[in-house]
């Protein structure tokens, strides 16, 4: 074998070793940064458990105090004029009613 078989064989041999070598490499970054992905990556979101949904409360019955004050705004708005006895009637029965 001639010096030109000795310089093939050392280039088929240094191409091989350089192909494995970058497949190594590759493989090993791959795996580097999948193991940095997790390591980095946002943990999942945590869910709140939605608020406790409560009945609205009944509403609430006029105390005599407000029907009082209501009956007597509505007084002094008809004896102003501004209400007519028919518009004085039914505000007052609203009132009453609750």
């Amino acid at each position: 074998m001639g010096l030109i078989g000795g310089m093939a064989r050392t280039a088929v041999v240094a191409g091989t070793a350089t192909a494995v070598s970058n497949r190594v490499s590759r493989r090993q970054a791959g795996r580097w940064a999948a193991q940095e992905q997790q390591t980095y990556a946002e943990p999942p979101p945590q869910y709140a458990a939605p608020p406790p949904q409560y009945a609205p409360a009944p509403p609430a019955a006029p105390s005599a105090d407000n029907t009082l004050d209501q009956l007597q705004k509505l007084g002094e708005l008809k004896a102003a004029g501004i209400l007519t006895e028919a518009e004085f009637a039914a505000q007052k029965a609203k009132i009453l009613a609750g």
